[in-house]
This record gives structure tokens, sequence and C-alpha cells, in this order.
């Protein structure tokens, strides 16, 4: 069955046909890199990075744009309106691209222990002040934002006037109604120099103490948050692309006003495909900082936050993921995630002991086949599942059903010869498919030793990195969380690095 995905957009499934087969254009919104990455960030980035190996494995050649914003001009809802990077380098006392370059680091150390595949691209949105202020000059040219004290605003009004007439109304994505608009976006500060509420910052006038700063044809400034996905987008992947990627939380209004931006310049609606994955919360809540229940990536590595019981492994927290459905809820607890641990290191002991068979299996004569028709059913439904929404989580349950078949033949409670050599045979490569490939879950961690020498590398050559920059705080981090996981760094007279793994 051709793989179908449920579209954001016009709120259905739908079977994937990418513009130009066998190539693929897929942009996801990456993190803002003022703070550390915490566990409601592994939700996408994780879901996203299954998506990529899927397509991969179907034969796409998938080019993966997730950006980096490292200009963070952009508030909580309802709260004043604050430049997120330029007030946390003031705290700590960083220059900014130094506090970025601090954050980058830490957020790649994270996706390298969750075994997320690097994106093909991984544009930045200092990188790319030109391409914005490009686009917001077109924007202007074509009558669809004005300017006010050196700052430009989108004319929501009059973009929802034009294109309601032509079905693609502002909120087109989100479902929201213009007039139920007010008071809920978030939004740089001068709310009063704006025309209307509605509207939304391209370009800021930049005050005296705003630190990050750029010339542009209305005076020294700053770009808004919305115009930087726009450009790089549609530099990187065209004026339409395939999939537009994110969480829900981005609906509105980050991707409601990226596809009015992009369309009035492009005159095409930006992205067939929008997929949005749920969020987590913590035992029941909503993560927020006035719950005191933020947790931090390295802190659930670690173990080191008041809610965590334990430290638990990034497999662990890959596993967890994918146990439900990217766009259903997922509720974070302790017990939770211990099952996930219990659960995956069952799983993990099935399979090697799965592969220990390659080659020691006769055809035999006592196949029973209601059992092999069973086996058969189970592991072919892997692809029918994934293609069905990319449903991890029924393709998990079938791989426990499996667990179970493996352990019976395994402790001889089930003939060795029950499930026919062919079928065993298959069941051996989806399972490595699944398992390795497209799940992306790491051998070894059963033993809790599955530290791979390339992510300890690149791990000690972030840290050489930052100790060059004399950033000891990051330099630091490193060393004191991988000895939390047991992996002891010991700095060597002639600058190099060395390691060991505690047994």
């Amino acid at each position: 069955m051709p793989l179908k995905v449920y579209n954001s957009l016009t709120r259905q499934k739908e079977t994937f046909t990418p513009l130009l087969a066998p190539y693929v254009g897929m942009y996801v919104c990456g993190p803002t890199v003022s703070g550390e990455s915490h566990l409601g960030h592994a939700r996408p980035y994780v879901t996203f990075d299954i998506l990529f190996r899927y397509l991969t494995h179907l034969g796409y050649k998938v080019r993966y744009v997730r950006n980096l914003t490292d200009a963070g001009h952009f508030e909580e809802e309802g709260k004043e309106a604050e430049d997120k990077i330029s007030k946390k380098a003031v705290l700590e006392k960083l220059e900014p691209m130094e506090l970025v370059q601090k954050y980058t680091n830490l957020y790649h150390w994270a996706m390298a222990l969750l075994n997320t595949l690097p994106p093909s691209i991984e544009p930045t949105a200092t990188g790319h002040i030109v391409e914005q202020i490009e686009m917001i000059k077109q924007i202007m040219a074509d009558g669809y934002a004005y300017e006010v004290n050196q700052s430009v605003y989108f004319d929501v009004e009059k973009y929802n006037t034009d294109f309601s007439k032509k079905g693609q109304p502002y909120g087109i994505l989100s479902g929201r109604i213009l007039e139920d608009q007010i008071d809920t976006t978030r939004e740089l500060d001068n709310q009063d120099e704006k025309r209307d509420k509605n509207d939304f910052a391209l370009w800021k006038h930049a005050p005296p103490e705003h630190i990050m700063r750029w010339q542009s044809p209305w005076g020294e400034g700053f770009p808004g948050w919305h115009i930087e996905c726009s450009a790089m987008s549609t530099k990187y992947l065209g004026e339409k692309f395939d999939i537009h990627g994110g969480g829900m939380d981005l609906q509105f209004p980050h991707h409601e006003c990226e596809i009015a931006q992009s369309t009035v310049c492009n005159h095409t609606m930006p992205a067939r495909y929008w997929m949005h994955n749920n969020m987590i919360t913590i035992n029941g809540r909503k993560m927020g900082k006035s719950y005191n229940n933020v947790i931090r990536l390295s802190e659930l590595f670690s173990g080191k936050h008041p809610l965590l019981l334990q430290a638990y492994h990034p497999m662990t927290i890959r596993f967890f993921l994918l146990q439900s459905h990217y766009r259903g809820t997922l509720d974070f607890s302790n017990e939770a995630l211990q099952a996930s641990e219990k659960a995956l290191k069952r799983l993990w002991e099935a399979y090697e002991w799965a592969l220990s068979q390659f080659g020691v299996r006769s055809a035999g004569l006592g196949v029973d086949r209601e059992l092999d028709e069973k086996v058969l059913k189970l592991v072919n439904e892997f692809d029918e599942f994934m293609d069905d929404d990319l449903n991890t989580a029924k393709v998990v349950a079938n791989m426990f059903e499996l667990v179970s078949v493996i352990n019976a033949v395994k402790d001889k409670h089930i003939a060795a010869d029950a499930i026919s050599a062919a079928t065993f045979s298959l069941l051996q490569k989806q399972l490595t498919l699944f398992i390795e490939d497209i799940f992306g879950l790491k051998m070894g961690h059963a033993d809790n030793n599955g530290k791979l020498d390339g992510v300890l590398q690149l791990l000690i050559d972030i840290r050489k990195e930052a100790r060059r920059r004399k950033d000891f705080v990051t330099s630091d981090k490193i060393r004191n969380e991988l000895a939390e996981l047991g992996v002891q760094l010991k700095d060597e007279k002639d600058g190099g690095m060395s390691y060991t793994i505690a047994s």
C-alpha cells in the first residue's frame, strides 16, 4: 500500500505523492538556541527523524532542512516581548553568538545521543538576513506590508480579504477565524503602532540597547520570528515543496504566518503536506516554568531533576516516544519511562538472540503452519502500519507479539523448527531494518554500554572546541554528564582526550 500521511491543512490522511519523485523536500522548524533543549523538543526531532529514515527506506532522495533560530525575537503568549538570546547573553555574560554556539553544541550533543540523523541542511536565521530582507521587500511591493517607525508589519486583514476569495484565508491551517484571533497572537512590542492587532512583524526597528541588529532599507533592526522559515525554505527547497513539519504548538501563529508570507511572495502555498506532532505533558500537566516541570535533556539523561527518580538512557527516551503515535497525546512519568526501559531491554534481548540464529536453522519437517502464518503476518504488517501515517505504536505492538514467540522458541516451549527457515529469515531481516535503521534504536542498550565510539568522539570534539574558546561551562557540563552515564573523560598532556566506560 502507498504511504499515507495526515495533512494538517486538509485535516485528513492523504496518499503521499512528491512533486518531483524520487526527490522529496522536507522542512522542519528547529530550536531557538537560547537555552538547552528539553523533553518537549525530543518529540518533533525524533518524529521527523523517523519520517526522514522511512522516506529514505522507501527509496526517496530526501533533502531534509531543519533551521536553527539564533535570533530569538519572540515571546510567550500574552507576555511582554523580549529577545531571548540577547537577554540570556547578558545574564551569562557572553556575546550573543557565543551563547548561540554554546547551546547549539548542547543541542547537537543531545540529538547525537538520541541517534537522530543530522539534516541535509541546517541553516541559521542570522546567516540569511539578506534573504529575509529581500522577501520583506517583495511583500511590501505587492502591497501586503507597511512601514511604521522603521518597523515593517504584515497586513493580515488585507491578506485575509484578498485570499479568502481564493479559498485561502488567514487561519486556513489552524482553523482559527480572524475575528477571534485578537489578543491571542505571539508578537513583538509596540503593538499600538500596528494598524491592526492581528498584524505581525516582518522587521523591527532596533532600540539603542538591542544587541543583535542589521542594516536594512528601513534602518537598523532585526527580523521578526516568522520570516526566517519562509526565506530559508524557499531558498533550499523552492517556492513549493513537499512536507513542512513541526510541533502542534507551531500551527498558530508561526506556520499560519509562514503560509501568508510565502503565498504573497511566491504566489503558491509553500508546502503540500503539513505534519504536526502532538505535545508531551508531565504527569498530566503541560510543561511550563510556572509548574517547575521543564526537564532538560541533560537532566533526563543524568537524572538530575526533582521530578526524576533516576537517569534515563537516551534510547529509552527514543523508544518511549515510538510507543505512541506521533499525533497522539503522550504523558511523561517515571512509571512510564521505567516501563519503557524494561520493555526495550526485553525487545533487545529477544532481537539479539534471534540474530544469533542466522545460518543455524534447517528447513525442518515440523513447521506449525498456523504459527508460521501468524509470524509472517506480524512481520509483514510492519510496512502496512508505517504506511498508515507512521504508526510506530502498532509496529511496536507487533514486535512484542514476536518477542513472545522468539522467547518461546528460545526457551524450547515451541519447537525450533515450528517456524520455517524462510519466515525466520524474514523475521530477522525485518527486525534489523525496523529496530535499527528505521526506528534508530542502537545495539547494546541491554547492558547499558551502548555508547558508540562515533558519538563519544563527537562529544570529545565538541568539548575540545569549547575549551579552545574558553567555554568552560560547556566543557565541564559534557565531562560531568558523561561521568553520570559511566563514561570518564581524561585530558592528556598532549592536549588530547581519552575515555573509559565503567563496567
